[in-house]
């Protein structure tokens, strides 16, 4: 059976013509959104009914985003058992104790032994396990620059950006929005530090989810006939720290855990 292991594969089926009879901006997004399993290829018009039947069957017996999920965390455990974790916590000046990387997240202490296993004190989502797991084995423990950027002007990024204001930067303005006072109680309690913007913000806040990856959030609230304003930066070394497809998990997944924590504690 044919296999699609990227939203690439699925692009060469299509004609490119960016025609928007499906919904979506361009082709590219279109193929993307049937990769991850939210559109169907039978929504593009200009496929042949013999193309769309061809390939029915993969779609149709493809794994949920669960599964596909489960056998990545089943992937990234199996490659850290592979790394020597002691050379890893030297390359990233981090601490290694009794067979253990022990590494900061988000203020917290977060220990990896050889088995894959996470030890911490506090709830493990997946998307922080994907994020830890791939610093620990990709990071290069670059210093940190001080050189802000966007997530758009990251190498890389440029197929990604639309889906990243979509999923990350739109939703966690509107958290902000809703529950502004919350919002930044829980920036705080993640270890965010009050930083200087030289622009005029109600926040900005320095975040580190991971020790050589900060981010920077800024926020102004609505003002007479402004609208309100969300700004999200990444440090440009994070590229060499963090791939561009996991500081895209770990935006969307910040504003996942934002979102369900106000939703849980804002009424």
């Amino acid at each position: 059976m044919t296999q699609f292991n990227s939203p690439m594969d699925i692009l060469k089926l299509l004609d490119k013509s960016n025609c928007r009879q499906c919904k979506k901006p361009t082709c590219l997004a279109f193929a993307s959104a049937v990769y991850r399993g939210q559109s169907k290829l039978s929504e593009c018009p200009n496929l042949e009914k013999e193309v769309i039947e061809q390939y029915s069957e993969y779609f149709s017996t493809r794994m949920s985003t669960e599964q596909l999920g489960d056998t990545l965390m089943e992937e990234l455990k199996k490659q850290i058992t592979e790394i020597d974790l002691a050379s890893a916590a030297q390359r990233l000046g981090t601490k290694y104790s009794n067979g253990k990387i022990t590494i900061q997240c988000l203020g917290k202490d977060f220990s990896v032994d050889k088995e894959g296993n996470i030890i911490t004190d506090i709830h493990v989502n997946p998307w922080i396990t994907i994020v830890v797991f791939t610093y620990i084995m990709e990071g290069a423990g670059t210093p940190v620059s001080g050189e802000w950027v966007t997530f758009r002007e990251l190498d890389g990024s440029e197929n990604r950006y639309p889906l990243f204001e979509q999923r990350c930067e739109k939703p966690l303005k509107k958290v902000a929005d809703t529950y502004t006072g919350l919002f930044e109680d829980m920036l705080h309690i993640f270890s965010g530090k009050q930083v200087e913007y030289h622009y005029p913000t109600d926040i900005s806040i320095l975040l580190y989810p991971l020790p050589k990856v900060p981010m920077m959030i800024y926020y102004s609230k609505p003002e007479d006939d402004l609208d309100s304003n969300l700004a999200l930066f990444f440090d440009s070394t994070i590229v060499q720290n963090l791939s561009v497809d996991c500081a895209f998990t770990l935006g969307v997944g910040l504003t996942l855990m934002f979102g369900k924590i106000a939703q849980r504690h804002g009424k």
